[in-house]
């Protein structure tokens, strides 16, 4: 049982133009696209808070360095008392 032939289309859209009336269905063909787009619309904007979720929730597992780590030892210049020793200490 496949899909319907070219006679069995016919039939089936004069049983709908009969049942609807010629008026109605580009009415509801109009309506039946409009709900397509929303349901397009739809689905792509929970996909996009899932991966804004997903984003988020890695971003949450990352370790942030703040003010007070000292995972890493700050960059400091020589001071000037430190070059004055060094200068003594070579000669």
């Amino acid at each position: 049982m496949g899909l319907p032939g070219g006679w069995e289309l016919i039939l089936i859209v004069l049983v709908l133009v009969l049942l609807f009336g010629a008026t109605k269905l580009p009415q509801m063909a109009r309506s039946l696209g409009q709900s397509a787009r929303v349901f397009k619309a739809e689905a792509r904007g929970m996909k996009a808070d899932e991966e804004a979720a997903k984003k988020a929730e890695e971003d949450k597992a990352k370790p942030e360095l703040t003010a007070g780590d000292t995972s890493t030892p700050p960059v400091t210049s020589p001071s000037p008392a430190d070059e004055k020793q060094r200068n003594d200490s070579k000669n």
